[in-house]
């Protein structure tokens, strides 16, 4: 009275009184999960998003005094730390000092800013 009983994917003959022998003539049998949702695999990470980059801030800008639209160029020399616009037009010029931070917008919202304080200046005068 031989039996096959399957225990932990194999097949084996059951002799006597508990004595199991694997026969070489029988297959092996092993079963694998194909799945990715078995076996406790961790779920990798999502990557992040790409960051995303920032514009250019311009270097050329309008002139405040002739209104000639991209004729302000602004330069700025961080080893002197020297930040200077010029129109190529009426030769208007403004110099600033600047920090390591600055850009060419600050250089020309600064020339902007003093054209303004002037100009209340003499407004206060008149009156």
């Amino acid at each position: 009275m031989q039996q096959q009983k399957k225990e932990k994917g194999e097949r084996y003959l059951s002799v006597g009184q508990g004595n199991r022998i694997r026969p070489q003539s029988l297959p092996i049998t092993i079963s694998r999960r194909t799945s990715r949702e078995g076996m406790g695999k961790r779920k990798s990470a999502a990557k992040p998003p790409p960051k995303k980059r920032m514009d250019k801030l311009d270097t050329v800008f309008c002139c405040p005094f002739c209104n000639h639209g991209t004729s302000v160029e602004c330069r700025i020399d961080m080893k002197n730390l020297i930040g200077e616009a010029s129109c190529a037009i009426c030769q208007e010029s403004f110099s600033t000092t600047i920090t390591a931070l600055s850009e060419p917008i600050d250089v020309y919202s600064e020339w902007i800013d003093e054209c303004e304080r002037v100009n209340r200046a003499e407004d206060d005068n008149d009156d």
